[in-house]
């Protein structure tokens, strides 16, 4: 697995405390990628929409379920694969491509997803279905997923630790992610500190011009005035990020 230098803690801190769309939205401000890249598409949602914010590094995995591994048992593998948690900077999200078109069966149930959970894990994605939807919820445990299906089928791991395609992005392992009720984004790694120092800033500069909003009845005159300070406050924090 590809070595990186681990975020500081406190700055992953930072980033659970802020949603998805403005992690998305301060990235932006790096210009370090196009504004239509790296987060996954709506095939992809979130299973708990009112979980706070998870943040972690992927740990990736191809799966398939429509037929019987070649050798082993059907769930030969997790135990390589929780190991390996312990290889990444931080906290790991596991990061599932299902090759099986369309999905077969479950990528994850309630003893897989409790088995993450132990290991440190702090939340799942996965091209495929999930399943014990209910038992999953109350171990907080982040998952998203591109649907439910009721059954495991021939749960097999076919690969750990390989580049993964999920929701139009292509995810690597170690890859930072963020997601929330909103969907999943992924974090450039040079960024990532400016980007949590960046977000309190930024959500400080909509407030004030969602205050002018909030007062009941506000004039165009003062929302212009108040749009325009916004953008000239973000233009500024722009520079200051590129700089």
């Amino acid at each position: 697995m590809p070595s990186f230098r681990a975020i500081p803690a406190a700055d992953l801190e930072t980033l659970r405390r802020f949603d998805t769309p403005t992690v998305c939205n301060v990235i932006e401000l790096f210009d370090v990628r196009p504004w239509t890249a790296g987060y996954l598409d709506a095939r992809i949602r979130a299973c708990y929409p009112r979980l706070p914010p998870m943040v972690g590094y992927a740990a990736t995995a191809t799966f398939r379920s429509a037929a019987p591994p070649r050798s082993g048992d059907v769930y030969a593998g997790i135990g390589d694969q929780v190991a390996a948690f312990a290889e990444l900077p931080g906290p790991a999200v596991v990061v599932f491509q299902d090759l099986d078109d369309p999905p077969a069966a479950a990528t994850f149930g309630e003893v897989m997803c409790t088995t993450y959970k132990a290991f440190g894990a702090a939340g799942l994605i996965t091209s495929g279905a999930g399943r014990d939807l209910a038992q999953v919820e109350a171990l907080n445990f982040p998952c998203f997923t591109s649907g439910t299906i009721c059954a495991h089928g021939y749960c097999n791991l076919v690969q750990l630790h390989v580049p993964v395609r999920v929701g139009g992005v292509t995810i690597y392992p170690g890859d930072l992610l963020h997601g929330d009720a909103n969907g999943v984004t992924t974090i450039p790694h040079e960024i990532a500190p400016a980007v949590a120092q960046a977000c309190p800033e930024f959500v400080a500069a909509e407030v004030l011009m969602m205050e002018t909003l909030r007062t009941g009845r506000p004039d165009v005159r003062a929302f212009n005035a108040a749009r325009n300070a916004f953008r000239e406050h973000i233009e500024a924090l722009a520079r200051r990020l590129k700089g």
